[in-house]
């Protein structure tokens, strides 16, 4: 089995290992890998900070789907993961944040109930801690082998991100190649700072639905992070290895003022 990876942007034969030094990202152009929650945990937390929680939830198939169950089996296999999200406490810089990090080998991502449910969690448990929320987005969409329970999550996850506006607390989302369909019509783009990965797909529906609709040859980039930065859509485009100091410059930012228990910056 070769250990070169090829980059897809600009076909160069990438060592293996040396891709992984790099945080997934091509030292020839800049192209981004779709990077694992693990690995994305191990280069934003402190060492040994990382907790996780709700680990032990499991998608149920609500609608009786045939075939759903052997979806969520050969998603778990292929991915080495329990759903499409994992969740938990850390520190970055020793400051306290929430981190609900998403995953698109995991049924590309799809938000069903647990997924929402997760996100949700993990945004009030940001109300709890009074701390931020980092939230890093990848998907295709709602999982519609959940039908209406999943078209749910996009209100709660609103929801929950309206509490910790509320509360003066910062939610934070990165978004990632690709963030598409109910995910970003709701929770990752509710972020008081929106992040977006270089190169990554950002919007709704895909461009390739948006052209045969609008029977119009789209503009290069479109939807792109850049194109979505040059719009006004997203905040920042920010490479992998300046996130997690960008990260600690935003929460040092949002720190809460001596005695002000709501927080807001410093």
């Amino acid at each position: 089995m070769s250990d070169k990876t090829p980059c897809p942007s600009c076909k160069s034969e990438l060592d293996a290992a040396s891709l992984k030094a790099n945080l997934l990202v091509c030292p020839s152009c800049g192209h981004h890998f779709r990077m694992e929650p693990k690995d994305r945990i191990a280069y934003l937390a402190d060492e040994g900070t990382f907790s996780e929680f709700c680990k032990a939830m499991r998608s149920l198939n609500p609608i009786e789907m045939d075939g759903y169950e052997e979806k969520l089996s050969e998603a778990a296999r292929k991915s080495n993961l329990d759903e499409a999200v994992i969740t938990g406490t850390c520190e970055i810089e020793g400051m306290p944040v929430v981190l609900a990090l998403m995953s698109f080998s995991f049924m590309g991502g799809s938000m069903g109930s647990v997924v929402g449910e997760k996100i949700t969690r993990a945004i009030l448990k940001g109300v709890e801690n009074k701390c931020p929320v980092i939230v890093y987005a990848t998907s295709g969409g709602a999982r519609m082998q959940e039908g209406i329970f999943s078209l749910m999550q996009m209100a709660k996850t609103a929801s929950a991100a309206a509490e910790l506006d509320r509360e003066g607390l910062p939610l934070f989302v990165v978004l990632c190649d690709p963030t598409t369909g109910g995910v970003t019509a709701s929770f990752a783009m509710l972020g008081d700072v929106a992040i977006a990965e270089p190169g990554a797909l950002i919007g709704f529906a895909g461009p390739r639905v948006i052209e045969g609709t609008m029977k119009q040859t789209l503009p290069t980039g479109f939807q792109r992070a850049e194109f979505q930065l040059e719009k006004g859509f997203v905040d920042i485009v920010a490479p992998r290895k300046e996130q997690r100091d960008l990260f600690v410059k935003l929460l040092k930012a949002h720190r809460p003022a001596s005695g002000d228990k709501k927080g807001g910056a410093a």
